[in-house]
């Protein structure tokens, strides 16, 4: 089953943060990485841009509405996203923690992602594990 891990963090943290912090930061993932392309565990990923650099689409009224930032003010934003193949929701959960190690800058969510090649579900099935 495939899963979504959506990385939050704060980012004025990240952005206060050197390049060389940040470097560092991001090389304690490479051996996890390393692993799970190592396991065909690992689909794709990447960190996003900043969210000054986002743009938030939306209809109101039948009109396109277009707004620059994320739509909410939260303490952490997005800031990347993996997609990975694991077993159940334990497999996925043990995969999530791998990427936040003893970083205590992140947080993961992890979230089934619904399986659009046969019929679509009325509501996603949520593993159980």
């Amino acid at each position: 089953m495939k899963y979504m891990l959506l990385t939050y963090l704060d980012e004025k943290v990240w952005l206060a943060m050197t390049p060389a912090e940040q470097q560092r930061e991001m090389e304690k993932c490479a051996p996890h990485i390393q692993s799970l392309l190592g396991t065909n565990k690992l689909i794709a990923g990447a960190p996003l841009h900043p969210t000054s650099t986002a743009t938030t689409l939306r209809f109101r009224e039948g009109k396109r509405v277009m707004t620059d930032g994320p739509f909410a003010e939260t303490r952490e934003q997005l800031g990347g996203y993996t997609i990975i193949e694991a077993d159940d929701l334990d497999d996925a959960l043990a995969i999530a923690s791998g990427f936040v190690a003893d970083s205590e800058l992140a947080s993961i969510e992890v979230r089934p992602i619904v399986d659009l090649s046969g019929p679509v579900p009325a509501t996603p099935a949520v593993d159980q594990g």
